[in-house]
């Protein structure tokens, strides 16, 4: 998996980041990759967390593109621990729950 990493927090968590191409129906473009950051108290759960939630080819290899420390302010102040947005970074978009890249689009 390309532009993986993970950060360790000082509280023993781990912020995980991964790229990954956006799901079908998600709201999305098609083809439009997506940086997905997951906070859990390991980088296995922060996987299964993602997994759960249906996206189940997902792995980490590496520590390639760690997350930045605006990208762990990010999902540390979200609710849910997980957010995302589309790849490449635009500063002026701001980060989604993850809910809203995993609902259908709606119909048009």
């Amino acid at each position: 998996m390309a532009g993986g990493g993970f950060a360790k927090l000082p509280d023993g968590s781990v912020v995980v980041a991964l790229s990954l191409a956006a799901p079908p129906d998600g709201g999305v473009r098609q083809g439009v990759r997506v940086r997905v950051l997951v906070r859990a108290a390991n980088r296995q759960r922060a996987l299964t967390r993602l997994r759960n939630l249906g996206l189940r080819a997902v792995y980490l290899r590496g520590n390639t593109h760690p997350p930045t420390p605006d990208e762990i302010t990010a999902v540390l102040h979200h609710p849910d621990g997980i957010v995302w947005r589309t790849v490449p970074d635009d500063d002026t978009e701001s980060w989604h729950p993850i809910a809203s890249l995993l609902r259908p689009a709606p119909a048009t």
